[in-house]
C-alpha cells in the first residue's frame, strides 16, 4: 500500500468518517481535528459513503464495522471496488467481534477499537495513510486465537484460525492441518531479511519506517515487502501482520507450531 498522499500539494490527510451515530461521528471528528495534519472531510451514514469518496477522494475511511441499515462489510466490498481505493480502518465495539475475520478477508486495511485512546485514533489514521498496518494487538491476538464467533461456531479455536482463511480453504480438520503446513512452508520459504520484514508488518510500520528500521532504501523496502507478501500468498499488509502474530515474530504473540514445535528455519539472507 503506497502513501496515498504523494504528489499531493499539502501533507493533510483526508478522512471520511462512516457511522450510524452522529454523536459519535462528531466525537471523532473532534479529535481528530486537534491533529493538525488531518481533515475530516464528511462525516456521514452508509448510505452516503460513496457519494463522499466521489467528492472528496479521501486517504482514510474509519467504517463502523456494524450498522444497522447496512453493515459495514457491505460498504467495505463497495469500496475495495473503487480506484484510487482509500485506506479502510474498520471500527469495532468488541476485540472478538465475529465481523473482524470476515472484515479480514474483505481487505480491511486495518481494525481500530471504539473505545481506542485518542491518541492512538490520529496515530492509526496516519499510520494508515501510509500503507502501515493498523491492528490493535487484542485484535490480532482475537483472530489469531480464532476466537471469533463466525469461526468458533465451525471448529474449536486454536492456532490454525487465520490458515482457514488460505485459498480453497474448507473447515474439515484434515483441510485445516494442510492449511496449517502450507503456512509453515510459506513461512519457510521467507529468507532472514523477509522475516525481518514480517516482523516490522506486524508491528505496523510502512515502508518508509521498515526501510529507516533497516537503513535500506525506501525502493529496497518496498521489495522486500513485496516479496514477503507474495511468500505469504497475499496482498494485505494486514493479514501479513496477523500472520506475524501468529508466527510468533511481534512481542506478546504465541508462535505457531512447527514440525518440531517452532519456527520454521529461514533461509539465509540474500
Amino acid at each position: 500500500m503506497a502513501d496515498r498522499r504523494a504528489g499531493r500539494p499539502d501533507d493533510v490527510i483526508d478522512v471520511v468518517i462512516v457511522d450510524d451515530e452522529e454523536l459519535f461521528r462528531t466525537g471523532l471528528r473532534m479529535v481528530l481535528e486537534t491533529a493538525g495534519d488531518v481533515r475530516v472531510v464528511e462525516a456521514c451514514e452508509a448510505d452516503g459513503v460513496l457519494k463522499a469518496l466521489a467528492a472528496h477522494s479521501p486517504d482514510v475511511v474509519l467504517l463502523d464495522i456494524r450498522m444497522p441499515q447496512r453493515d459495514g462489510l457491505a460498504v467495505l466490498e463497495d469500496l475495495k471496488g473503487r480506484i484510487p481505493t482509500p485506506a479502510v480502518v474498520m471500527l469495532t465495539s468488541f476485540s472478538a467481534d465475529a465481523y473482524v475475520v470476515r472484515a479480514l478477508r474483505a481487505g480491511a486495511d486495518g481494525f481500530l477499537l471504539k473505545d481506542s485512546d485518542p491518541d492512538d485514533l490520529i496515530r492509526a489514521v496516519r499510520a494508515a495513510a501510509v500503507g502501515g498496518v493498523v491492528l490493535s494487538p487484542s485484535i490480532a491476538a482475537a483472530v489469531v486465537e480464532g476466537y471469533a464467533s463466525t469461526t468458533a461456531a465451525r471448529t474449536p479455536p486454536g492456532p490454525d484460525a487465520l490458515e482457514r482463511d488460505l485459498p480453497g480453504h474448507d473447515t474439515s480438520r484434515a483441510a485445516q492441518r494442510t492449511a496449517s503446513g502450507e503456512l509453515r512452508e510459506r513461512l519457510a520459504r521467507l529468507t532472514a531479511r523477509e522475516h525481518e520484514v514480517l516482523a516490522l508488518l506486524g508491528n505496523g510500520l510502512s515502508n518508509p519506517e521498515i526501510a529507516e528500521r533497516l537503513a535500506i532504501t525506501p525502493g529496497t523496502a518496498k521489495e522486500h515487502v513485496s516479496a514477503t507478501l507474495a511468500k505469504l500468498g497475499t496482498d494485505n499488509r494486514v493479514r501479513a501482520a496477523v500472520i506475524a502474530y501468529q508466527a510468533g515474530l511481534v512481542g506478546g504473540s504465541r508462535p505457531a507450531p512447527g514440525r518440531d514445535g517452532g519456527l520454521p528455519t529461514p533461509e539465509p539472507a540474500r
